[in-house]
């Protein structure tokens, strides 16, 4: 599983791509818990509260110090930017509409961890259809 990082309205974004090279399959990362690197954290992001320096895609690669030098980092490792392998969660898995997209708006592929406040809020697109 490899980083890939872009810029989208004057910020970087970051999707997980879960598939072999040539085939198009990825996650994006709207958001997160920091749990490590806090003081880093909010330097990056300044005087915010704990909950929202990963709410948000912009904010979450913000608050870790993901830019495009991280294109294509490999996520598995323990080194630079990984993910655990465990985590601590309460509250139940839920899947709801997309965030701010026009096509396809409303299929459930937005998953967050029910009444986790970094999960960032939900805005449908203006122009997506009823």
């Amino acid at each position: 599983m490899r980083l890939y990082v872009y810029q989208m309205h004057g910020h970087h974004c970051a999707n997980i791509v879960t598939s072999p090279e040539g085939q198009g399959s990825a996650v994006l990362i709207r958001a997160g818990r920091i749990v490590d690197g806090l003081d880093l954290a909010r330097e990056r992001r300044g005087h915010v509260a704990d909950h929202l320096l990963g709410r948000g895609p912009g904010n979450l690669t913000r608050a870790l110090g993901i830019t495009k030098t991280d294109l294509g980092t490999d996520v598995t490792r323990t080194d630079g930017v990984h993910l655990r392998p465990t985590h601590e969660r309460s509250g139940e898995i839920l899947a709801g509409p997309r965030v701010g997209v026009r096509l396809a708006a409303d299929r459930p592929w937005r998953y967050w961890i029910g009444g986790d406040p970094s999960v960032s809020a939900y805005r449908r697109h203006p122009k997506a259809p009823r």
